[in-house]
């Protein structure tokens, strides 16, 4: 016959079975725990290795052989990429030229409130470039546009122009494969070129092949790396301009000597002249 002492007994039996699988499973999740934790350190301390040897000169892989690398495509050989993941600032049509001559210029007149830029685009040296700035000009993609950056330190003395929506991210929704310049003088650094006073090239991120509409002004001898497309030259009456509109300086919002221009440039239109 079961008396209430016999219960209580049992009742604490089962309370401390259920306490002990408690513990178990509490010291279970510790130790999966401390293993997925140790084993997230082994990962990054992993990538961080990878990251620091993979490519560089001396490390473990310096004796493994290289990938060959890619044949540039030939000058005029264009490959315009649509990008529909950002889609184009303002309306404009994706060029369809496969194969852009390579001889003969273009002069288009841009007009800014600040002034006359007039342009000659070289196909020599940018035919794909050029393909694609007469496509914007000939859309009216650049009319009403702001020229949104410029730079004024050492070294890189730059106008920026060619988005729609001044924020230096807009894009015609598509971009042109790079057509590196190869006549550029070297820079003292070895690594970078000198592109000159009067420069008309394409910007682009650093991914290759990443260029749009956006296009830069050189108004005094910068340094870059040869990897931004050469496409023309600015005019005398533009350089005026220019020099006109680098005296005002920039707001430097994305550094010393680097941001919008403190005297606001509009382009109102971009013809073929």
């Amino acid at each position: 016959m079961t008396t209430n002492q016999m219960r209580r007994e049992a009742a604490k039996r089962k309370l401390e079975h259920q306490q002990m699988r408690r513990a178990e499973r509490a010291r279970r999740r510790q130790r999966v725990a401390i293993i997925t934790s140790a084993s997230v350190v082994v990962v990054v301390v992993v990538a961080v290795v990878l990251l620091s040897t993979v490519g560089m000169p001396g490390g473990d892989d310096a004796a493994a052989p290289a990938a060959p690398a890619a044949e540039p495509a030939a000058l005029g050989d264009c490959s315009f990429t649509p990008t529909p993941e950002e889609p184009a600032a303002r309306p404009a049509p994706i060029p369809t030229v496969a194969t852009a001559s390579t001889s003969g210029t273009v002069p288009v007149s841009i007009q800014t409130d600040q002034g006359a830029i007039p342009l000659t685009l070289d196909r020599s040296t940018g035919p794909c470039a050029v393909e694609s700035f007469v496509n914007l000009v000939n859309a009216g993609y650049l009319n009403d546009t702001p020229c949104h950056r410029l730079t004024t330190g050492e070294g890189l003395r730059v106008l920026q122009c060619g988005d729609p929506t001044g924020t230096g991210t807009g894009g015609p929704g598509y971009t042109i494969n790079d057509e590196p310049p190869t006549d550029l003088a070297p820079a003292p650094d070895g690594g970078s070129a000198i592109y000159p006073r009067g420069t008309v090239a394409m910007a682009k991120t650093q991914a290759p092949d990443s260029g749009g509409s956006q296009f830069f002004l050189v108004y005094a001898d910068s340094t870059l790396p040869p990897e931004y497309t050469v496409f023309g030259t600015v005019g005398e009456e533009g350089l005026a301009t220019l020099d006109t509109i680098a005296e005002g300086g920039s707001d430097e919002a994305n550094g010393p000597g680097d941001g919008a221009p403190r005297t606001p440039v509009t382009i109102q239109a971009a013809t073929l002249s």
